[in-house]
């Protein structure tokens, strides 16, 4: 999940990590009504789980964030060229999937027993909305199925790895977390090119009826190993409703804040980066290939940052993160009319902002410290509502920002490309999305 990803450092405690309070059945011993339970952080079973999260991570998330090659596609075929709200579709799949989280967790969590059900339910909703959109007529369609309706059966599907996790590693937490986040990465490397050639060849019709088929036989058989390792009881009572007190604390508020606004700015480059590769002369597999740098680069930027995350304050890695990101909007892609520059800008920008989230452990540990009633599970969730409001609105904004090609011609190099106003837009959110750092120096946090 680039988007969902997190510290593969994160090896203790649920405040250091996106996982919901332990249910008391996930404290008892390998026993459980007289039967051996499978163990934890070790074992056939666990690893079968996490290798089904693994897959389900690599597809859900990854076929998101190849959005990109889609929309460059998109862009230049009859049926949608020159026609408004491509980059919407996108950020509507990425972005529900973040949104959302808050309701699929909380829903999970009341009825934990239906979480192997709706991650199945979750599939088949993935794939009709992908056969759906192979239908599509008009841009309206494709936000409604790939857009909307593919988000929401990804984050149904996809919620139950990460609820379940903690039932299975402990000691291992971190090692899981890390091997489940690494699969948006494997995915946004490897389905980009894919995408392209079947995209090439064969039409976005037939590519994803394809790939809706496909996702079916791969991710169908791993619903049946997403399950729990301790059996619910029949008769659990049921819990009491997450305690959300946390979001009204001047800690929560000013993380927010600022994820909200990184956000905006974050999305645009892997939505855009292809199309602004075409128009400085590059083939659809080289446009493609600004996809896959930046989703390879994010990979090894998030678990760089979860090595510092534990070790230095949440504040100082979202500074690391921001200098580095921003950086490389203005001095590299500003400047970039070549596709060198512009392939070494998808990799600095990958390393750098793609790590965003890996700050997010450091800022669940200060709002539990603020407010120990806090649930780092809804704490997660909570952010990652956050990114998806900045998602979203980011894909209408942007359409406005390009429209027309404002800036043609006139401050020279990127900056007068037409893509100038969505250049510094994503620089200067990118500034205020590390304003955390001057908050902890004022004592705001």
């Amino acid at each position: 999940m680039e988007e969902v990803r997190g510290s593969p450092s994160l090896s203790s405690d649920t405040e250091k990590g996106p996982t919901p309070e332990r249910n008391d059945t996930t404290q008892l011993s390998n026993a459980h009504n007289g039967k051996s339970l499978p163990p934890m952080d070790g074992g056939m079973n666990a690893w079968l789980f996490l290798a089904a999260c693994f897959v389900m991570e690599a597809l859900v998330w990854g076929f998101a964030f190849t959005y990109g090659v889609f929309q460059a596609y998109y862009s230049e075929i009859p049926e949608f060229k020159n026609t408004g709200n491509i980059a919407v579709v996108g950020t509507c799949a990425m972005g529900i999937m973040y949104l959302d989280l808050p309701l699929v967790f909380a829903a999970y969590r009341q009825w934990p027993k239906y979480q192997r059900l709706g991650c199945g339910v979750g599939v088949l909703l993935m794939c009709a909305a992908l056969g759906l959109s192979s239908l599509a007529t008009n841009v309206n369609h494709l936000i409604i199925t790939q857009g909307i309706f593919y988000a929401i059966g990804g984050s149904i599907a996809y919620s139950p790895c990460i609820l379940l996790m903690e039932e299975w590693f402990d000691k291992r937490k971190g090692l899981a977390f890390g091997v489940m986040w690494a699969g948006t990465g494997i995915g946004g490397v490897v389905l980009p090119i894919v995408m392209e050639q079947l995209l090439g060849r064969y039409g976005f019709r037939t590519t994803l009826r394809g790939f809706a088929i496909v996702l079916f036989v791969l991710t169908a058989p791993l619903v049946y190993f997403v399950k729990p390792r301790v059996p619910i009881a029949k008769n659990r009572p049921s819990p009491s409703l997450p305690n959300l007190s946390f979001l009204m604390t001047s800690t929560f508020g000013l993380f927010q804040i600022c994820n909200i606004i990184e956000a905006l700015g974050f999305f645009l480059p892997s939505l855009y980066l292809p199309t602004y590769a075409g128009m400085i002369g590059a083939s659809a597999s080289l446009q493609a290939l600004t996809v896959i740098l930046f989703n390879l680069a994010s990979v090894v930027g998030c678990v760089l940052m979860g090595a510092i995350i534990d070790k230095l304050d949440v504040t100082v890695c979202i500074l690391i993160s921001t200098i580095g990101s921003t950086l490389g909007v203005f001095l590299i892609w500003g400047f970039s009319m070549t596709l060198a520059p512009l392939f070494i800008f998808s990799i600095v920008y990958g390393l750098f902002a793609g790590s965003y989230t890996s700050t997010w452990p450091g800022i669940m540990r200060d709002v539990v410290l603020k407010k120990p009633s806090a649930e780092s599970s809804m704490v997660f969730a909570s952010l990652a509502a956050g990114r998806g409001i900045g998602n979203l609105v980011s894909g209408p904004l942007s359409e406005a920002l390009v429209k027309g090609l404002p800036w043609e011609g006139e401050p020279g190099y990127g900056f007068g490309s037409g893509y100038g106003s969505l250049i510094v837009f994503t620089g200067v959110t990118g500034v205020i999305g590390g304003g955390s750092y001057v908050a902890r120096r004022l004592k705001w946090l």
